[in-house]
């Protein structure tokens, strides 16, 4: 398998537009693989290469704005190009809303698509990246103690040592050793840097706001 440029999906319910566009971008050196219905895509295994989909929109069953959705729900980043022969102004507008890279409209030149796939490789890779990025900074900050997590999220409030240890009631001394445990774990040597892994590993997260309350209608 070529995993230079990737796989494209296409996702068409029409058998001789798959088999006009596979054998097109089988000649491009791309990997390729078909699905008539959203429903056939889904029965797939996940897919952590560098890739895209191919959608159409118009589709038999589940339609292309639907299986949109249905990736958007599982939190699926790979970049869609939809494709459609009855397209509007509306309905482009939505799809790209949603996150969408790129809306053809059949018949397209053979440049357009080619240029619309260079995109969505690039866009996927930048995706795979920051993946790795996150899952490192994960196993580093799973690497820290029960206690070392808990001084590191005071000091990326910017605190200094002898306040962690206040509110700790513990030594300023055993900040001080649990401080350079942590640099030591996570490969850094100043608080920026820990604050950036932190925040890569998600566990310096916002919690969600609360709802406000609704007010009493009055009596």
């Amino acid at each position: 398998m070529n995993e230079k440029k990737g796989t494209v999906f296409i996702i068409d319910d029409d058998s001789s537009i798959r088999r006009s566009l596979s054998l097109f971008l089988l000649s491009n050196d791309y990997n390729v693989e078909t699905y008539s219905s959203s429903e056939e895509y889904l029965e797939r295994e996940s897919f952590d290469g560098t890739g895209c989909l191919l959608l159409d929109i118009n589709l038999g069953g589940k339609s292309g704005l639907q299986l949109q959705t249905e990736l958007l729900t599982i939190e699926s980043d790979m970049p869609i190009i939809f494709i459609t022969g009855h397209g509007n102004v509306r309905m482009s507008v939505e799809t790209l809303k949603k996150g969408a890279l790129n809306f053809l409209e059949k018949p397209f030149k053979d440049e357009e698509l080619l240029d619309a796939i260079s995109e969505a490789f690039e866009v996927s890779q930048n995706n795979r990246r920051e993946k790795g990025d996150i899952l490192r900074a994960q196993s580093m900050i799973n690497s820290l103690t029960p206690r070392e997590t808990e001084i590191l999220k005071y000091l990326v409030t910017g605190m200094l040592n002898k306040q962690i240890a206040f509110e700790l009631k513990i030594a300023e001394h055993t900040v001080k050793l649990h401080r350079h445990c942590i640099c030591k774990k996570l490969g850094v040597k100043s608080v920026p840097e820990i604050m950036r892994i932190a925040d890569k590993s998600g566990i310096l997260a916002k919690p969600k706001p609360k709802p406000k309350p609704k007010p009493k209608p009055k009596p």
